[in-house]
């Protein structure tokens, strides 16, 4: 204990282990990847390695966003704020437009030239690329809220002051996303939950926020219809809470037909697992193996072992995201490193809690992990945020500027962080120890006339 002690407190500490937590992540879901794919990859086209490329081609965007984020200063993110979150809307109103287009003429896909949404009503496919908005709308709305927060200050907690403009907007983005995508829309609510608490509002606010909260859950659950992402008919989203608190006998046709497959899964694995790239279940039984249910895959080939390393590294990156909030002092800089853990580490919950059968199923990606190019590249922004604000620790900063790396990785890796400032109530010491100095010497010299 005495020498983890002595390792968590060293200078740069948060920053090594953000690094360390999310790039092992990152290394495993690549991994999962391909064992989850490759064989159905070998089936299509015999090529093993399709789903793999392109995973991995995702993954080397995401670290240049990475690596661009972490060398930039909070000022650059508050200025990219509304950009951001500007663009994340225009592009989900045009996803929902054609979605409402493709309702109308009865038919799943729209094509507007090189442009098209998808059956599943998530993607915007653009040529040969596709792009899903609601991941980066997590960072616009993260990076825009924060921002509204630390200029309102501890007037937040006056319902006027919270409402405006908060309230309105994270209104619309729950409309926009939440009849077609549930689970991001959880995601989003745990998002301003995080910000809230950060910016030490009042319990008496969350309590009455929880009650808007669960009655909009519970009218966009009344209100989804249709065809659900795995094909259910009527109210799948009322169908799957229902077969969550009363699983049926025979759930080949029911909306637990996912959790049932995925506790297979979890029950072949044992402890040790099948070994990787052995497992069954993936052999056209369990659904969106590669995506969604990707933690079973991991649980039948790695097995508890397996499941444990993945969330002692995700409770890394919780502990991080923390205590790099608790150690900034800017408030902007604070909310932003909170609601990015809230984010990763309550879509990471989701996710798993879904698969073991602790709460019903969602459908939202594994952080780091789950196949898919736009939350991937969102997430490694992410955390690439958040190694900037752990280069700017206080302790961090100034052990950087007492031993500044040398110049080319300064260059090609990040710049030094701004030195803290020094507090307000000790800047006015040597001032008047300087002005003390100067009285006395007055005084010497009308003595000496």
């Amino acid at each position: 204990m005495a020498a983890l002690r002595g390792l968590l407190g060293r200078p740069l500490a948060s920053y090594y282990l953000l690094i360390s937590s999310s790039g092992l992540l990152l290394v495993i879901g690549l991994t999962m990847v391909f064992s989850a794919t490759g064989p159905r990859d070998i089936a299509d086209d015999g090529n093993a390695f399709a789903a793999l490329g392109k995973q991995g081609l995702f993954a080397l965007v995401g670290l240049v966003v990475f690596w661009i984020c972490q060398r930039l200063p909070a000022g650059t993110f508050r200025a990219l704020a509304r950009p951001v979150l500007g663009v994340s809307i225009a592009l989900l109103l045009f996803l929902n437009g054609l979605n409402a287009l493709a309702a109308i003429r009865k038919v799943d896909v729209v094509h507007l030239g090189p442009i098209q949404n998808d059956k599943l009503k998530l993607w915007l496919h653009i040529g040969s690329f596709q792009v899903q908005p609601s991941e980066f709308l997590k960072l616009g709305l993260i990076l825009w809220a924060a921002g509204v927060i630390a200029r309102k200050g501890p007037a937040l907690n006056h319902w006027r002051e919270l409402a405006m403009p908060l309230f309105p907007v994270v209104a619309l983005l729950f409309l926009l996303v939440g009849y077609e995508d549930l689970g991001t829309m959880l995601i989003l609510l745990a998002i301003v939950v995080g910000l809230l608490w950060a910016a030490g509002v009042r319990m008496r606010v969350f309590a009455n926020l929880s009650v808007v909260g669960l009655v909009g859950i519970g009218g966009l659950i009344a209100a989804a219809s249709g065809t659900g992402s795995e094909g259910e008919g009527g109210n799948y989203r009322f169908a799957r809470l229902l077969t969550f608190f009363n699983p049926p006998a025979d759930c080949a046709d029911s909306g637990c037909y996912q959790g049932i497959q995925a506790r297979y899964a979890i029950d072949n694995g044992g402890w040790f697992g099948v070994g990787l790239g052995e497992g069954r279940l993936k052999w056209n039984w369990l659904p969106a193996a590669d995506n969604d249910f990707i933690f079973a895959v991991i649980a039948e080939e790695l097995g508890v072992i397996g499941c444990v390393v993945v969330l002692a590294l995700f409770g890394v990156i919780a502990y991080t995201g923390l205590r790099i909030a608790r150690r900034i002092g800017d408030p902007f800089r604070r909310l932003v490193a909170a609601a990015i853990t809230t984010w990763l580490v309550a879509q990471a919950l989701i996710n798993i809690g879904g698969v073991v059968g602790l709460i019903p199923i969602t459908g939202v990606p594994l952080p780091f992990i789950s196949d898919g190019g736009s939350a991937l590249v969102a997430n490694l922004a992410g955390v690439g945020i958040l190694a900037s604000f752990a280069r700017a620790e206080p302790d961090a900063a100034r052990a950087l500027h007492a031993r500044p790396p040398a110049r080319w990785v300064r260059l090609l890796w990040a710049p030094l962080p701004p030195l803290p400032q020094t507090p307000a109530a000790s800047r006015p010491a040597a001032p008047a120890a300087g002005r003390a100095t100067r009285e006395r010497a007055g005084v010497s010299g009308e003595r000496r006339r």
